[in-house]
Protein backbone atom coordinates (compact mmCIF):
# COMPACT_ATOMS: atom_id res chain seq x y z
CA UNK A 1 0.00 0.00 0.00
CA UNK A 2 1.49 3.34 -1.04
CA UNK A 3 1.85 6.35 1.19
CA UNK A 4 -0.97 8.88 1.11
CA UNK A 5 0.34 12.38 0.65
CA UNK A 6 -0.94 15.29 2.69
CA UNK A 7 -0.08 17.61 -0.20
CA UNK A 8 -2.93 18.85 -2.42
CA UNK A 9 -3.32 16.56 -5.43
CA UNK A 10 -3.44 17.82 -8.97
CA UNK A 11 -5.51 14.78 -10.02
CA UNK A 12 -9.24 14.37 -9.75
CA UNK A 13 -8.86 10.85 -8.29
CA UNK A 14 -10.90 10.70 -5.05
CA UNK A 15 -8.59 7.92 -3.84
CA UNK A 16 -6.02 10.65 -3.22
CA UNK A 17 -8.31 12.55 -0.82
CA UNK A 18 -8.01 11.58 2.85
CA UNK A 19 -11.66 12.41 3.64
CA UNK A 20 -12.86 10.16 0.84
CA UNK A 21 -10.65 7.29 2.00
CA UNK A 22 -11.68 7.58 5.65
CA UNK A 23 -15.38 7.84 4.79
CA UNK A 24 -15.38 4.89 2.43
CA UNK A 25 -13.27 2.73 4.75
CA UNK A 26 -15.78 3.44 7.54
CA UNK A 27 -18.71 2.67 5.22
CA UNK A 28 -17.11 -0.63 4.19
CA UNK A 29 -16.41 -1.66 7.79
CA UNK A 30 -19.96 -0.71 8.82
CA UNK A 31 -21.46 -2.75 5.96
CA UNK A 32 -19.38 -5.79 6.94
CA UNK A 33 -20.22 -5.52 10.63
CA UNK A 34 -23.91 -4.83 10.02
CA UNK A 35 -24.12 -7.94 7.84
CA UNK A 36 -22.33 -10.02 10.49
CA UNK A 37 -24.60 -8.74 13.27
CA UNK A 38 -27.88 -8.97 11.33
CA UNK A 39 -28.56 -12.62 12.30
CA UNK A 40 -28.50 -11.47 15.94
CA UNK A 41 -31.12 -8.79 15.27
CA UNK A 42 -28.76 -5.87 15.86
CA UNK A 43 -26.49 -3.57 13.86
CA UNK A 44 -23.18 -1.85 14.54
CA UNK A 45 -24.84 1.09 16.35
CA UNK A 46 -26.64 -1.32 18.66
CA UNK A 47 -23.39 -3.20 19.23
CA UNK A 48 -21.70 0.02 20.31
CA UNK A 49 -24.31 0.50 23.03
CA UNK A 50 -24.04 -3.14 24.09
CA UNK A 51 -20.26 -2.81 24.42
CA UNK A 52 -20.64 0.18 26.73
CA UNK A 53 -23.28 -1.58 28.83
CA UNK A 54 -21.43 -4.91 28.99
CA UNK A 55 -18.36 -3.35 30.59
CA UNK A 56 -20.00 -1.26 33.30
CA UNK A 57 -22.24 -1.37 36.26
CA UNK A 58 -25.77 -0.19 35.47
CA UNK A 59 -25.45 3.27 33.99
CA UNK A 60 -27.66 6.10 32.83
CA UNK A 61 -28.87 6.68 29.29
CA UNK A 62 -26.97 9.96 29.29
CA UNK A 63 -23.70 8.28 30.29
CA UNK A 64 -24.06 5.76 27.46
CA UNK A 65 -24.80 8.57 24.98
CA UNK A 66 -21.79 10.58 26.17
CA UNK A 67 -19.49 7.56 25.95
CA UNK A 68 -20.62 6.89 22.38
CA UNK A 69 -20.62 10.58 21.42
CA UNK A 70 -24.25 10.64 20.29
CA UNK A 71 -27.11 12.95 21.25
CA UNK A 72 -29.71 12.01 23.86
CA UNK A 73 -32.59 11.78 21.38
CA UNK A 74 -30.71 9.29 19.21
CA UNK A 75 -29.72 7.33 22.33
CA UNK A 76 -33.31 7.11 23.56
CA UNK A 77 -34.49 5.83 20.14
CA UNK A 78 -31.70 3.24 20.05
CA UNK A 79 -32.47 2.06 23.58
CA UNK A 80 -36.21 1.93 22.83
CA UNK A 81 -35.51 -0.61 20.07
CA UNK A 82 -33.14 -2.66 22.24
CA UNK A 83 -35.67 -2.67 25.07
CA UNK A 84 -38.46 -3.90 22.76
CA UNK A 85 -36.14 -6.74 21.68
CA UNK A 86 -35.54 -7.72 25.31
CA UNK A 87 -31.82 -6.87 25.12
CA UNK A 88 -31.80 -4.09 27.71
CA UNK A 89 -33.93 -2.96 30.58
CA UNK A 90 -34.45 0.57 31.86
CA UNK A 91 -35.70 1.61 35.26
CA UNK A 92 -35.78 4.82 37.24
CA UNK A 93 -32.64 5.41 39.30
CA UNK A 94 -33.65 4.97 42.95
CA UNK A 95 -31.43 7.92 43.93
CA UNK A 96 -32.53 10.25 41.11
CA UNK A 97 -35.97 9.66 39.58
CA UNK A 98 -35.14 11.95 36.62
CA UNK A 99 -32.49 9.48 35.48
CA UNK A 100 -33.03 6.06 33.89
CA UNK A 101 -30.63 3.25 34.70
CA UNK A 102 -29.87 0.97 31.74
CA UNK A 103 -28.65 -2.62 31.98
CA UNK A 104 -28.27 -5.60 29.70
CA UNK A 105 -30.76 -8.40 30.30
CA UNK A 106 -29.65 -12.03 30.32
CA UNK A 107 -30.68 -12.16 26.65
CA UNK A 108 -28.69 -8.96 26.13
CA UNK A 109 -25.57 -10.53 27.62
CA UNK A 110 -25.96 -13.55 25.33
CA UNK A 111 -26.52 -11.26 22.34
CA UNK A 112 -23.44 -9.26 23.28
CA UNK A 113 -21.26 -12.37 23.56
CA UNK A 114 -22.38 -13.60 20.13
CA UNK A 115 -22.11 -10.12 18.64
CA UNK A 116 -18.56 -9.72 19.90
CA UNK A 117 -17.50 -12.86 18.01
CA UNK A 118 -19.36 -11.78 14.85
CA UNK A 119 -17.90 -8.28 15.04
CA UNK A 120 -14.30 -9.46 15.42
CA UNK A 121 -14.70 -11.82 12.44
CA UNK A 122 -16.03 -8.94 10.31
CA UNK A 123 -13.26 -6.62 11.48
CA UNK A 124 -10.64 -9.28 10.75
CA UNK A 125 -12.04 -9.69 7.23
CA UNK A 126 -11.90 -5.91 6.77
CA UNK A 127 -8.26 -5.79 7.90
CA UNK A 128 -7.16 -8.98 6.09
CA UNK A 129 -5.33 -7.00 3.41
CA UNK A 130 -2.85 -5.45 5.84
CA UNK A 131 -0.33 -6.92 8.26
CA UNK A 132 -0.85 -7.13 12.02
CA UNK A 133 1.78 -4.42 12.53
CA UNK A 134 0.02 -2.17 9.99
CA UNK A 135 -3.26 -2.87 11.79
CA UNK A 136 -1.72 -1.79 15.10
CA UNK A 137 -0.27 1.33 13.50
CA UNK A 138 -3.63 2.16 11.91
CA UNK A 139 -5.36 1.91 15.30
CA UNK A 140 -2.72 4.11 16.95
CA UNK A 141 -2.87 6.68 14.17
CA UNK A 142 -6.68 6.86 14.17
CA UNK A 143 -6.74 7.10 17.99
CA UNK A 144 -4.29 10.02 17.81
CA UNK A 145 -6.41 11.77 15.17
CA UNK A 146 -9.61 11.27 17.16
CA UNK A 147 -8.08 12.37 20.47
CA UNK A 148 -6.38 15.53 19.17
Amino acid sequence: MGAVSTEPSATADPHEVLGYLLKHAALKLTALTDAALEPLGIDSKDFGALRVLAHREPTSQLQVAQTLGIDRTTMVALLDVLERKGIITRRPDPTDRRRNVVELTEQGLQTYDAAQVAYWKAESAFLAGISPSATSQLRRTLRTLVEN
